[in-house]
């Protein structure tokens, strides 16, 4: 896949590549400072994570466990549809457990509310989302991350994970997808 097609289809790029992995280095620097000697469990949730979770947990200097979670609440389209389902579980119990919920962006916040519900009712010892990207101005539901990236503007971003109809995930900034790619 030639990375020539992608600029191609951006309006802009939003973050570059050198200020996201700034951005996650200072962030595995909190974690780590938080979490030293609680031994936490990172869950990375599939698909659209999994970049940044894999450049999060190198950049941490404790140790960590990690675990796998799909959770989907868009389909195909560009907006949520609100029916909230996981494709894939964890095997694993989490019971007083440290844990730390791995997102790339919160949207609508419905997707990270439903999870926080499931994985709360499994006893945990604590609970943190961290995620890359928030959209604040899309909130439908209240709830924040504990550790955020970066506050985005309410434009169809993709790219370090995030894709439209699973194109632009391998792309290594973050950039505004022309509105006629998705219209």
């Amino acid at each position: 896949m030639s990375k020539a097609f992608a600029s191609e289809d951006m309006s802009k790029i939003l973050l570059t590549e050198e200020e996201i992995q700034k951005r996650v280095k200072e962030m595995a620097k909190q974690l780590s400072d938080d979490y030293r000697d609680k031994n936490p469990l990172m869950i990375a949730i599939l698909r659209g994570a999994v970049l940044f979770f894999s450049d999060l947990v190198r950049e941490m200097d404790i140790h960590v466990e990690l675990n796998f979670l799909a959770i989907s609440s868009y389909g195909s389209g560009t907006e949520s549809t609100g029916d909230v389902r996981i494709q894939y579980d964890m095997q694993e119990s989490i019971k007083d457990r440290h844990v730390i919920v791995v997102e790339d962006i919160i949207d609508s916040g419905r997707t990270i509310t439903h999870l926080k519900e499931i994985l709360e009712a499994r006893h945990p010892a604590s609970i943190a989302v961290v995620a890359l990207l928030d959209k604040p101005s899309r909130r439908e539901v209240e709830v924040e991350g504990e550790y955020v990236g970066f506050t985005v503007p309410n434009e169809f971003v993709v790219g370090y994970g995030l894709d439209f109809a699973g194109k632009y995930r391998n792309i290594k900034y973050i950039g505004v997808l022309k509105p006629e790619i998705y219209a």
